[in-house]
């Protein structure tokens, strides 16, 4: 279990789809720590999925939690998860672990329904809205091989360039 390389594009390997878990074993709860300690170890993401460090599987994690005025479902491990129903439309700003230089506006749908397995092959349903729903969205997109730049709203006026912070000097 450890801390693993996130994909940047243009990595080819973010542009494929994950197979669905079948199995769930020691392997795949070897995937959803490093997955964890992946996603904690960077710089403040709210999600992560198993393409962005090379597993080509169904696996995300989403954590919208830290935003404390949001309602949210606490830290998710969700297995071959599928949006079953969406509804409302709003634009929105992303960032993506993959894509560390960027952010841009994406639609997304509002308030989503999704049906998952939990680690442990349970099967869940949730309804998310707002910032969490669109957390989902974005890692299930993950899943089918989608990065946030294939929904722009539009390359010209709806990437933006990150802005890098230094560190402060402190006076002598």
């Amino acid at each position: 279990m450890a801390i693993r390389d996130i994909l940047v594009y243009p990595d080819p390997r973010l542009k494929q789809v994950a197979e669905p878990v079948e199995r769930f074993d020691a392997e795949l709860r070897e995937l959803v720590h490093d997955l964890e300690q992946t996603m904690d170890a960077g710089p403040g993401a709210v999600g992560i999925a198993a393409p962005q460090i090379g597993s080509c599987r169904r696996v995300i994690i989403i954590d919208v939690s830290s935003r404390p005025k949001l309602k949210n479902h606490g830290r998710l491990y969700l297995v071959n998860p599928e949006i079953i129903h969406w509804e409302g439309l709003e634009t929105g700003r992303e960032g993506c672990l993959s894509v560390p230089d960027y952010t841009g506006n994406v639609v997304r749908a509002q308030r989503i329904r999704v049906s998952a397995l939990d680690p442990h092959g349970r099967p869940l349903e949730l309804d998310m809205e707002g910032f969490e729903a669109r957390a989902l969205q974005h890692e299930v997109d993950h899943l089918d091989g989608l990065l946030f730049l294939d929904r722009l709203v539009s390359r010209r006026h709806d990437l933006f360039k990150r802005k890098t912070y230094q560190a402060r000097k402190d006076k002598p």
